[in-house]
């Protein structure tokens, strides 16, 4: 199902849509991170569905302030949600991956408080604006899979304020690549055993964190010389997991939870 669905800029101002499989057929559902949903529910949320959008890397998903965006599933790819002050400085919220659903913050007030842009190619699954209400109008479990979607994301956002807050550069970074190691993981069939995409640029990291572009730079090469990763080509590689979620002070190993897919 596809059609013509306004994200705000897009490649040649345009947004490129592409066809999609059905939602029973997604390949995102035969993984082991996603719950099963019956055929009842797979019916509603492909009811609600208006197609299916590609962006190329450095796109506007979602402009800060605007008031007319869609819901989206994530279905490859990544991106990240932020916002910025009036003098350009950007506070990154969270990276998004395949499986995030985006957009319920807005449907909350009249624009979006915050925009969504693209790391890399990606495609997400667009809905109507009104799918919020109609999910939890006529399927409560969907509806509070849509809750449930909606508390994680703020779980991964309070685990940047804790980074923030309270880690060191050490510990921000260390926290940062094992949760982004581990959810990246859970997308692939060997685990994260030869690595995991990994598009940040030394410029996110820090504006993830909340660390100058230096800082970034030297606690990343500290960290590499001490053995606990790699980053290589664009991917990550954990080299001594254990150490580095002891340095990060993690609660949990950080492997995602099974999760539900809108």
């Amino acid at each position: 199902m596809t059609g013509t669905v306004e994200t705000g800029r897009t490649v040649s101002g345009r947004p490129v849509t592409v066809s999609g499989p059905a939602c029973r057929d997604c390949p995102l559902r035969a993984l082991d991170l996603f719950i099963n949903h019956t055929p009842e529910e797979l019916e509603l949320v492909q009811s609600l569905k208006r197609g299916n959008v590609r962006l190329g890397p450095d796109q506007s998903l979602i402009r800060e302030g605007q008031t007319d965006a869609p819901l989206f599933t994530l279905t490859e790819g990544w991106a990240f949600r932020y916002k910025t002050l009036r003098d350009g400085r950007r506070q990154i919220l969270s990276f998004l991956l395949a499986g995030d659903f985006i957009g319920v913050q807005q449907k909350m007030s009249d624009a979006a408080a915050h925009g969504v842009d693209t790391l890399t190619d990606a495609v997400f699954c667009v809905f109507q604006r009104d799918a919020v209400w109609d999910l939890h109008r006529r399927s409560p479990t969907m509806g509070f899979n849509v809750t449930w979607l909606t508390a994680h994301e703020e779980s991964l956002v309070d685990d940047t304020l804790l980074s923030v807050g309270r880690r060191s550069a050490e510990e921000r970074i260390a926290t940062l690549l094992i949760l982004l190691f581990k959810r990246a993981a859970a997308l692939q069939a060997d685990a994260g055993a030869g690595g995991v995409p990994f598009p940040l640029t030394q410029q996110h990291i820090a504006d993830g964190l909340g660390l100058s572009l230096v800082h970034t730079n030297k606690t990343l090469r500290k960290l590499e010389k001490r053995g606990l990763h790699r980053i290589s080509n664009g991917r990550l590689y954990m080299r001594d997991v254990r150490a580095l979620a002891r340095l990060a002070d993690l609660y949990g190993d950080g492997r995602p939870a099974q999760r539900p897919l809108v």
